[in-house]
């Protein structure tokens, strides 16, 4: 797919205030670190993650998703009413109805034409939400559109971490450990056709995805019952190293699609802004890419893991530090459970 008259006009984000580091969630696991024999620092050495962000107790998703709109808004001088489409894409919802988008909606003053909806696709539902946005504004059908997030990581880190000391197992901790990575923020892109007042923005050149469903199974994230009549309750599990095995195998599938579908080279791309899973997964996808560590931002190491936040405000907080520059060929690698994974191409 490629975009003639697609522009990523701002970038808002909202970094949630509550700093957990890895040292103090393993002081929480002590018990099940001595009944396993773990030496402290493990979470830290096996993630390359030192802190993640919780918001405060009672936090609203919609509130997140709202401040990081406003953000992108002012920052390109657009009215809500001026937008032709909301979307919320996080993994985290208020409600099984109605869509998280429309409160957003409604606080940013959007009109009653404007399509308001949420996506869900793991940490890809962002990436979605633009391209989505991105098809409208090309065929016409919109000038301007905003796709939202906010993602919560408190809950699940805590269920999780309550579920380790009633059942401290070496199986058990490793399906737990990537949801000890989780981290919280809030983010919002705004993409326009380029046609109001000021700066066009971020040129949205295109992009590819691909998929391995058969690998479904791999990373979840939901809702079981404890025992035949016990009470419904938050789990997760994921088998880490299959998820990168078989996750770096599908990126370089698509990033040869995508380098086609652009006609860009590996040499060509200036900056990569990359979702934030961990070390391991950002040392080998980019030796398997032929990327250089140096055109990479990461954000892991201080924010963890924050699903469909975490590339957007990577991008954001790049933008925002010099490390994109204007002329840059930028691309955005996204990977989700699934497993999917798209990316994007932009010019800076």
């Amino acid at each position: 797919m490629k975009y003639s008259k697609v522009y990523i006009q701002a970038i808002g984000y909202e970094i949630a205030p509550v700093v957990v580091t890895s040292a103090e969630l393993e002081h929480r696991l002590a018990p099940v670190y001595t009944a396993l024999h773990l030496s402290e620092g493990q979470l830290e050495a096996l993630t390359g993650i030192s802190e993640r962000r919780w918001w405060e107790p009672g936090y609203r998703l919609s509130d997140g998703a709202i401040a990081a709109g406003r953000r992108a808004l002012k920052v390109a001088g657009i009215r809500g009413d001026q937008l032709d489409a909301v979307i919320y894409g996080a993994v985290c919802r208020e409600h099984f109805e109605p869509a998280t988008a429309c409160r957003v909606a409604a606080e940013l003053g959007v009109g009653p034409e404007a399509a308001v909806h949420d996506v869900g696709n793991a940490c890809l539902g962002v990436l979605n939400g633009m391209v989505d946005i991105a098809n409208r504004i090309e065929v016409g059908q919109a000038r301007a559109g905003l796709v939202v997030a906010c993602e919560a990581s408190r809950e699940i880190n805590e269920i999780v971490i309550a579920q380790l000391l009633e059942n401290p197992t070496m199986d058990f901790l490793k399906e737990s450990l990537a949801t000890l990575t989780g981290g919280s923020g809030a983010a919002a892109v705004l993409l326009t056709d380029g046609s109001f007042d000021g700066p066009r923005g971020r040129k949205l050149v295109g992009g590819v995805w691909r998929t391995a469903p058969q690998f479904h199974d791999l990373c979840r994230w939901g809702i079981e019952r404890d025992g035949p009549n016990g009470r419904y309750r938050q789990f997760t599990a994921t088998d880490a190293a299959a998820v990168q095995s078989n996750g770096v195998e599908l990126g370089t599938q698509t990033w040869h699609a995508f380098l086609s579908e652009l006609g860009w080279s590996a040499g060509s791309i200036d900056r990569a802004i990359c979702h934030q899973v961990g070390a391991s997964h950002r040392e080998t996808i980019l030796k398997r890419l032929g990327l250089a560590d140096e055109i990479d931002f990461p954000t892991f190491p201080y924010l963890g893991n924050m699903g469909t936040v975490s590339l957007p405000m990577t991008a954001g907080l790049a933008d925002d530090r010099g490390f994109l520059r204007d002329g840059d060929r930028v691309a955005f690698l996204g990977i989700g459970s699934g497993l999917n994974c798209m990316m994007l191409g932009l010019e800076w």
